[in-house]
């Protein structure tokens, strides 16, 4: 089994970290992974794709590898993705993202008009700009995006972290080769023999505040304004996926995907959480070519 091939985008205060399966030549694909995980655990996908694709996977910014600049915002994101594509000067890119990984490929598809022949976006993270609510997070979102800071960042071994996550209801349907992956990857070995999650509580709650306003209609973006109106501009066909076994909040960010974006088509996963492509891979890569067709 060949390990992907391990490389960087940009300067060492920016780097975007990235993978690559299969030989290049092939038609693009680019896979980003949702928030506080790796492009590691697209592993098992990655290698079902590498037959047809030349795969590109990242670690979204705040995340892995790459450079944690402290802006979080949805557009940051999205730009992100446009610098990986003009970088490896990428054509006909087949977008395939879960969570608000697949929003950095929506919001990416208007800035880069032309260069993706599709989108495969399963349950992105989506606000719908024409039903705006005005004022900030209630208090029980504010209260989750919180508590993240009470996550436990240092275990004594990544055997541990395994042990500990595998466990988890968040990781119960994982694969062993997905949690592996993410334990190896998602994790940075210290001094004393220790390791530390990459994405820290800290990071991670900065990045859950946009989503969470998105969630809840309350977001606003910054100086550049909702991105997401632009989602009714998108030109290449789009497939929302949804899962049988998520929770409602995941549907319905899906509906207002669909309310928005023109040439969308749907899915759903049956006897599948959140986590699709770790839960899954097999059925999620079969998804994924059958859009191809």
């Amino acid at each position: 089994m060949i390990n992907p091939n391990r490389f960087s985008i940009g300067p060492a205060d920016a780097a975007i970290a990235m993978l690559q399966w299969g030989e290049s030549g092939k038609p693009p694909a680019l896979l980003v992974h949702g928030t506080g995980f790796v492009a590691d655990v697209w592993d098992e996908v990655a290698r079902e794709l590498a037959s047809t694709y030349t795969v590109y996977a990242l670690d979204r910014r705040g995340h892995g590898a790459s450079h944690k600049p402290g802006a979080y915002h949805f557009l940051d994101y999205a730009e992100d993705v446009c610098r990986v594509i003009d970088a490896l000067e990428l054509r006909d890119v087949y977008g395939i993202g879960h969570s608000a990984g697949a929003t950095d490929l929506l919001l990416a598809a208007k800035l880069l008009p032309g260069r993706f022949t599709r989108l495969f976006v399963m349950e992105p993270t989506i606000m719908d700009p024409r039903a705006a609510r005005p004022g900030g997070l209630g208090e029980e979102s504010l209260s989750r995006v919180q508590g993240t800071l009470r996550r436990r960042a240092v275990f004594d071994s990544a055997e541990a972290v395994f042990e500990r996550y595998r466990t988890a209801p968040a990781f119960a349907d994982w694969t062993e080769i997905s949690l592996r992956a993410y334990v190896r990857h998602g994790f940075v070995p210290l001094d004393d023999g220790r390791v530390r999650l990459c994405c820290t509580p800290e990071i991670e709650c900065a990045i859950l505040r946009p989503i969470y306003e998105a969630m809840e209609q309350v977001y606003v973006g910054d100086a550049r304004g909702n991105p997401f109106a632009s989602l009714t501009e998108i030109d290449c066909p789009v497939r929302v996926t949804t899962a049988a076994k998520s929770g409602p909040i995941y549907w319905e960010m899906a509906r207002r995907a669909v309310s928005l974006i023109p040439r969308v088509s749907t899915l759903v996963f049956e006897n599948a959480g959140h986590c699709v492509a770790q839960e899954v891979p097999e059925r999620a890569a079969e998804a994924v070519r059958e859009f191809a067709k």
